[in-house]
């Protein structure tokens, strides 16, 4: 007797990037291959049962992508969940996948996962990888496991939460990893399996729609003997900073000055370079440490490294968040206990789960 339970719908949406290049005529490579053509090419798709629908929505390498493409594709995406699809995949280049990954992840508030995938090795090579990468995103996008669970990428048949995952390697096909917890799961003979699901996902607070205004947010990193003449004048030309420094949150102390000052014209968050491991709160107290940055008015961005926090920072100051919620946010999506830079008696944000 056939079986009554229809298929999964997964919609594809290509980006362009290193999966969908050829070569050129006059060497190199290039994003021309359409969506279309790149599923073509997935040996064993058309055996999972799965129903896939394509979208063609940009051909564009990775480091060419804008906020205004992201906020176009989240909203493609709210209108595919919409429509009933079980599951989205994302196609671009690796270049920005961290980035892409957590802003899609900030903006999508229904249980379909959306999935990110590309290729380290472009078509045109032996062994090319975005043909695996792409049937694991697809087999992911479509099972119940990976519901609730936001924005994730999926690459080398793992399974990573965009909130956590980096680049790590400027080549290896196994370059996406999570340092601070390790992936979610695995692809396991060709199905999601999450060893290691969160407990919740945190929540932003209630945000206003996004304005149109070209929001710019800075992002500077601490180097040794730096004299932090960069940051002189960017209140003019930013409206949020991203310090990536030093360790657990260290900086020159001939930085101190300017960031403070900053810090009362624009948000100025503190994260670490190091990619791993939270910014603290109250173990150092030398000038241009975390806690004294903490008392000048910085915001902790405890867990989230510099790139994730400067794509949370954009998408606070897009929806017009002022600074206590700013701060606010940061304390939930970083991932530490107690405001670092407000009063004890302050009621801690709550973190929902989806």
């Amino acid at each position: 007797m056939p079986s009554l339970q229809r298929a999964a719908r997964v919609t594809v949406i290509g980006l362009g990037g290193t999966i969908a290049m050829t070569t050129t005529q006059g060497g190199g490579v290039v994003p021309a291959l359409s969506a279309e053509q790149l599923m073509a090419a997935v040996p064993g798709l058309a055996d999972t049962g799965i129903d896939v629908e394509v979208v063609d929505f940009r051909q564009v390498p990775g480091a060419s992508l804008t906020f205004t493409d992201l906020t176009a594709l989240a909203d493609e995406i709210r209108e595919r969940c919409a429509a009933g699809v079980d599951g989205v995949v994302v196609i671009q280049g690796t270049d920005t996948i961290e980035e892409t990954s957590y802003f899609l992840d900030l903006r999508h508030d229904t249980a379909q996962p959306v999935v990110v995938t590309g290729a380290m090795r472009n078509p045109t090579l032996a062994g090319p990888d975005g043909p695996a990468n792409l049937l694991a995103a697809i087999r992911t996008a479509a099972h119940p496991t990976a519901r609730d669970l936001g924005c994730l990428v999926v690459f080398a048949d793992e399974i990573h939460a965009a909130h956590r995952v980096r680049k790590t390697h400027t080549t290896s096909g196994s370059t996406f990893q999570s340092t601070n917890a390790g992936p979610l799961g695995y692809l396991v003979e060709g199905h999601p399996r999450i060893l290691n699901r969160p407990p919740d996902r945190p929540l932003l607070p209630a945000l206003g729609a996004d304005t149109p205004a070209d929001v710019r947010v800075g992002l500077v990193t601490a180097t040794l003997g730096d004299g932090g003449e960069l940051l002189h004048g960017l209140a003019e030309h930013l409206d949020g900073l991203v310090v990536a420094a030093f360790g657990v949150g260290h900086v020159p102390a001939i930085w101190v000055a300017p960031l403070q000052h900053l810090a009362t014209r624009i948000p100025v968050v503190l994260a670490s370079r190091t990619g791993s491991g939270p910014v603290l709160a109250q173990t150092y107290a030398f000038p241009g440490s975390e806690r004294d940055l903490l008392d000048h008015g910085l915001i902790r961005a405890g867990f989230l490294d510099p790139l994730k926090a400067r794509i949370l920072l954009h998408r606070l100051l897009t929806a017009g968040a002022d600074t206590t919620a700013i701060s606010t946010a940061f304390h939930t999506a970083g991932g530490y206990d107690a405001p670092a830079n407000t009063a004890d008696d302050r009621p801690a944000p709550t973190t929902a789960t989806r």
